[in-house]
């Protein structure tokens, strides 16, 4: 059974993760985990969510479950948290969409035609028990040849010289869009919802180049706060007036990357034409290059890494965050890659560059405030507006949860700067290292009513999965290849 947003505890925590370890010698760090009951810790979930709007209902929690639901559910309900910008932003307040009921997703089955391949990313291998020689990195020397985004080694530390690159790659609709190229490469990818339960990602490139990402769709206000955040450029196909009206007066617009710059295409695919801009990245570095903008990225505070898991985790082995029915997403933990493998309205993810499942070495979920802009339009229809634009408010601080190790730690995201990075902390302002590697951004409304559902032993998928291919649905080549 699942349980929303925290599994139970009824699992045995091993010992090195009870006493804390090696963590116990950090500064600031406690030095053993509490052992509470699960009342205990749902309350204390409670109280840590009820400062940002969020209200955690325990269900079988204070009534005790009989032997058939040894696992607790809880529900989590929201309300919009205002929370005060740190940003020259300003604070628009509208009424926010309607919540929807959260139902079951049914089952999809399909006819095999292919085996799914999963390919790690292969820099780093990371291990959710503490390491002979753990790696730690919490300060900008700890990351002395490391890509500061995931941590990992870079074979040519000349890659760390050049700036981080956002691209925004569409998810809707499935029909055209998928799948997507690029996004195994990213270092970091953000999914965020664009109007209404529609998502979209933003990619950051930076240790990693894939030979197509696409297709590139049209920026939306988090993106003016994504390339500010890691010091990147932006590459979008184009924007509504109203956004690009800020774009054009930020200060991030000397690192804008429109169509009409090096590295576009279009593929001629039938299908349509908004849907079929791709870019080769390299061209991005080249433009930067003649525009004296690419250098290494001012980073701060930094982002933290350890190889072993931080104590007090709790097991987390498939996560499903619902956009209102309308996207829904899997996340499954796999114990043999040491990785998380992604589905997307009931099929795997892939990336059709590697033909292989998307797959991450952490996601976070993200909650953050979400205020309607009704000064920006971006869908008309004559003189009506279909669609305002959504401000997603990522600054300040929030609620999240951390998953790595196929573990979850209950955390809180900070910004406080329009130049600094997410960071995630936990009980007495402790930093909550991410594992080695690349890291899944889910951003989720706070008005969303039970938007997450974690399991803690195994997901719904087999391990291994067939997949059915649609040639024609495939970036197979671009024109001069």
């Amino acid at each position: 059974m699942r349980s929303r947003l925290s599994p139970s505890a009824a699992a045995t925590t091993p010992s090195s993760l009870e006493t804390g370890g090696e963590w116990a010698k950090l500064p600031g760090r406690l030095h053993a985990c509490p052992r509470v009951s699960e009342r205990e810790a749902m309350l204390n979930i409670k109280r840590t969510l009820a400062a940002f709007g969020v209200v955690v209902v325990g269900v079988c929690v204070l009534q005790g479950c009989s032997a058939q639901q040894a696992t607790p559910t809880t529900t989590l309900t929201t309300s919009v948290a205002k929370i005060i910008p740190t940003t020259t932003s300003p604070m628009i307040t509208s009424t926010p969409p309607a919540t929807a009921t959260r139902t079951a997703v049914p089952t999809r089955t399909t006819e095999p035609t292919a085996t799914l391949t999963r390919t790690p990313r292969p820099t780093h291998t990371p291990s959710p028990t503490a390491s002979a020689t753990p790696i730690r990195l919490f300060t900008e020397s700890d990351f002395a040849g490391r890509n500061p985004l995931t941590g990992e080694l870079v074979d040519d530390p000349a890659v760390l010289q050049r700036r981080p690159v956002a691209v925004k790659i569409s998810n809707s609709p499935p029909e055209y869009v998928r799948p997507q190229s690029g996004l195994s490469y990213a270092d970091l990818v953000f999914e965020h919802p664009t109007e209404g339960p529609i998502t979209r990602f933003t990619a950051i490139f930076y240790g990693q180049v894939p030979a197509d990402v696409g297709p590139i769709r049209s920026a939306r206000l988090i993106d003016l706060e994504i390339p500010a955040m890691y010091d990147a450029a932006l590459a979008y196909s184009g924007a509504s007036i109203g956004v690009s009206r800020l774009l054009y007066n930020s200060d991030i617009r000397p690192r804008l990357l429109g169509t009409h710059e090096s590295g576009y295409y279009r593929t001629g695919a039938d299908k349509p034409w908004e849907h079929t801009l791709y870019a080769d990245p390299q061209g991005f570095w080249q433009t930067l290059e003649e525009r004296g903008e690419n250098h290494s990225p001012s980073l701060a505070p930094m982002m933290t890494f350890s190889v072993d898991s931080p104590p007090c985790g709790r097991p987390a082995g498939a996560i499903n965050i619902n956009y209102l029915d309308w996207t829904i997403v899997d996340w499954e933990y796999d114990n043999e890659t040491q990785r998380y493998w992604r589905w997307v309205d009931g099929e795997p993810h892939i990336d059709a560059n590697t033909d292989a499942q998307v797959g991450t070495t952490n996601m976070v979920i993200v909650f953050a405030n979400h205020q309607l802009d009704v000064t920006i339009c971006e869908y008309q229809t004559d003189d009506a507006c279909l669609a305002y634009s959504t401000e997603i408010q990522l600054w300040g601080q929030g609620p999240a949860i951390i998953f790595r190790d196929g573990l979850q730690y209950e955390a809180t995201w900070k910004r406080e700067e329009r130049s600094h990075m997410l960071t995630f902390s936990g009980p007495a302002d402790t930093p909550i290292p991410l594992q080695i590697g690349n890291t899944w951004f889910q951003i989720v409304p706070l008005h969303y009513v039970d938007p997450v559902a974690i399991t803690p032993g195994a997901g719904v998928h087999p391990t291994v999965r067939t997949l059915p291919r649609c040639t024609e649905c495939r970036l197979d080549s671009r024109p001069g290849r």
